[in-house]
């Protein structure tokens, strides 16, 4: 294997970047100054688990089956979200490619999606610890084993309750890039994922002064590792799978289902519970895109009729129409709702706020039968809400079990979204390469595995 870094790359995936956002990024624009910057074409659903699993295959979700960040598992009778095992993924990845023309080819993944498990060399993920009495600390999983206690006694633990939540921030970008600085010498390539810019627009929207910071933010914190490839004469591309676009208007496409008759709950002693089981018709809510997975199918057309009537809904996809944007898999739900630029969809399946599940008002992203933006906030409906947040974690810090219910049940603080397919190039994500050698003007989602070979 050739020891020339010319033959080494550093692909940095910016989550929520834009070519509007680009302008207020100028070490990252410089980047391209030296090669190129081109549009980039997305998938449907435009959410990180698929278009990541695009990128990584170079196949459309009907083909990699990857048809959203989570899913109904019918075999296992639940609703799924941030697996982690890479086996989830179909199709050859780009590692597979790469080593069937260079065997030996040396491979991190630093904290791209469906890590665990998959044939690279080192592998850093985000992996909580779970502890027997209910507490959860930060933590990460590594390949090697080893690598968990270097990372960890030079640069912390993974910062968790950075990398999502209310109190989301620049700080777990930061720790990521550090990590990757640490590993990408040693490596051919390094793929090296950065989730800060999907947190204030989703937060404020893309069209915000925050925004605008947060793009600032990521330029300045990629600056050293990026002066680290340049210096090394290590190639660079930095994608993104999609960009936020400002979504104001929530859709309750369950509580719907359910007013007719279609959705069925269970009570326990935590609130009212989701049961796919009984559920004629339910909905995994993702952002912008939704699949309905619909029991019988002698209910197909009454559901189709009450979505499409449902405001806030765009398009409703059967199985052809899904064909159409390659998302037809045996994951997908029997119909896929597509919200309207402006709306999203809620996972909200109960009708009275006084019966909502325990975990509603938590960041609980494994136990929340759908995504749930409104974990980016402090219920601001609550005056004591920072106090209790302090409180909670004092009893976290003293090693006492706590519940962390500070989320707000009202969405109405979302200023952004994302999932459908852009419709203003300017506000879709964006590729920017330092080889001038393999420039274009736009490349597909599903090109990018073959690019990044090519640059190997």
């Amino acid at each position: 294997m050739s020891e020339d870094n010319n033959e080494k790359l550093l692909v940095i995936d910016v989550v929520g970047m834009t070519p509007d956002l680009l302008r207020h990024m100028p070490r990252v624009r410089q980047v391209g100054e030296s090669g190129f910057t081109a549009e980039l074409g997305t998938v449907l659903p435009a959410v990180t688990c698929s278009v990541q699993s695009t990128f990584l295959t170079g196949a459309l979700p009907r083909e990699h089956g990857i048809v959203g960040n989570g899913w109904y598992f019918r075999d296992l009778g639940e609703v799924l979200l941030w697996r982690q095992h890479n086996a989830l993924v179909q199709g050859e990845k780009l590692w597979g490619v790469v080593r069937r023309r260079r065997p030996g080819v040396k491979v991190a993944n630093i904290c791209w999606w469906y890590a665990m498990g998959a044939d690279v060399d080192t592998t850093v993920t985000p992996r909580p610890a779970y502890h027997a009495d209910g507490k959860k600390s930060p933590d990460c999983w590594t390949w090697p084993p080893s690598l968990h206690d270097e990372l960890t006694s030079e640069l912390g633990p993974f910062p968790l309750f950075t990398y999502w939540g209310p109190t989301a921030s620049i700080k777990s970008s930061a720790w990521i890039v550090a990590a990757a600085r640490k590993v990408m010498p040693d490596h051919d390539l390094t793929l090296v994922y950065v989730p800060h810019l999907d947190y204030d627009l989703q937060r404020f929207g893309p069209d915000s002064p925050q925004a605008v910071q947060a793009a600032r933010d990521v330029d300045a914190t990629l600056a050293p590792l990026l002066d680290d490839a340049e210096a090394a004469g290590v190639r660079v591309v930095l994608l993104s799978e999609y960009g936020i676009t400002r979504a104001t208007r929530p859709v309750d496409v369950n509580r719907l289902l359910r007013r007719e008759g279609l959705l069925h709950v269970h009570h326990n002693a935590t609130g009212e519970l989701l049961d796919p089981w009984t559920s004629r018709a339910f909905a995994v809510a993702d952002h912008q895109i939704a699949h309905v997975y619909v029991k019988d199918p002698a209910d197909l057309e009454r559901v189709r009729d009450l979505l499409t009537g449902l405001d806030g809904v765009a398009e409703v996809l059967d199985r052809a129409g899904q064909a159409a944007y390659g998302l037809d898999h045996e994951r997908a739900g029997e119909l896929v709702v597509v919200a309207e630029p402006d709306a999203w969809f809620t996972y909200y399946y109960w009708l009275d706020d006084a019966n909502a599940p325990d975990f509603a008002r938590g960041v609980e992203i494994h136990k929340k039968p759908g995504y749930d933006p409104a974990e980016l906030f402090l219920d601001p409906e609550d005056r004591w809400v920072k106090l209790r947040a302090a409180t909670t974690l004092a009893r976290k810090t003293a090693g006492l079990r706590y519940a962390m219910s500070v989320v707000p049940l009202d969405p109405a603080p979302v200023s952004g979204s994302h999932g459908r397919l852009p419709d203003d190039p300017d506000h879709g994500p964006v590729l920017v390469c330092s080889d001038a050698a393999a420039k274009r003007d736009r490349f597909e989602a599903t090109e990018v595995r073959d690019l990044l070979a090519s640059l190997l």
